[in-house]
């Protein structure tokens, strides 16, 4: 009895040892409002250092001037495209072209419009100097008003694919950036951890947070401005045959205009 009695009191007077589970959930608990304070994007922001907030910045900043030009170009795309099947309904209609260049002259707005008032003015040019008279006079026109026909393609479709170099870099080195700026924040990490001597939640959190942060803004500036490019690449693409295809129909009817003079 007396045995069983000491064996009580020993266990009543030994302290009450926390499992090493109820350690990590007493210090989560502890550590969770503290945490939760800063893992809010905007405190992200704020409280990251000034080199990762220039690197997350120059993304958002890159990321809005890339959805600007998707937009932009999205839409003149569109535009062209109608404009286009516009004035080749009134090129196929069969009406004299003389009437439709000085309608369109002084009033186009789409490259398939300037491709054929820049053809039509080299050709009524050649035409006042009496170019036309001679086959030699007549080989030499036909070649030069195909090589400005291209050239006003090339110069055209360059205006079109302005700022798609933008589009193609952020596409490709965003996520570079943004990975730079998590090495930046993994680091602050492990130095405030060197520092305070503690690898407590609340020590590590802010820091991996804002790495992880700098990630995820690379990654939204980088996706869409990579499906945009190739989407637009190959848009401009098509437009671009779409011109070279009536550049040749064009240079066989001047062709024909001039077998006519012989």
């Amino acid at each position: 009895m007396d045995a069983q009695t000491a064996t009580v009191a020993a266990s009543a007077a030994m302290p009450n040892i926390p499992s090493a589970n109820d350690v990590v959930m007493q210090t989560m608990a502890q550590a969770g409002p503290h945490v939760a304070k800063h893992l809010s994007m905007w405190d992200m922001f704020w409280g990251a250092d000034i080199l990762i907030k220039l690197v997350m910045a120059g993304l958002i900043v890159a990321s809005i001037w890339s959805w600007t030009i998707i937009f932009h170009k999205v839409i003149r795309m569109h535009r062209l495209n109608t404009l286009a099947d516009q004035f080749e309904e009134a090129f196929w209609t069969g009406g004299p072209l003389d009437e439709l260049f000085n309608r369109l002259q002084n009033r186009y707005t789409d490259p398939m419009s300037a491709v054929f008032c820049a053809a039509m003015r080299e050709w009524r040019r050649s035409m006042s100097k009496g170019h036309t008279k001679s086959a030699s006079l007549r080989g030499t026109l036909e070649q030069r008003i195909e090589r400005v026909m291209q050239v006003t393609v090339g110069r055209e479709m360059d205006q079109l694919e302005k700022h798609m170099g933008f589009l193609a870099s952020l596409g490709s080195n965003a996520v570079i950036v943004g990975l730079f700026g998590t090495v930046l924040g993994i680091m602050n990490s492990f130095g405030n951890i060197a520092t305070m001597q503690n690898t407590n939640l609340a020590v590590v959190a802010p820091g991996i947070a804002e790495a992880l942060f700098a990630t995820a803004i690379g990654l939204i500036a980088a996706i869409p401005a990579a499906i945009a490019y190739n989407k637009l690449s190959s848009d401009f693409n098509r437009y671009g045959n779409r011109l070279d295809a009536f550049v040749s129909e064009f240079s066989s009817i001047i062709s024909r205009q001039l077998e006519e003079h012989d």
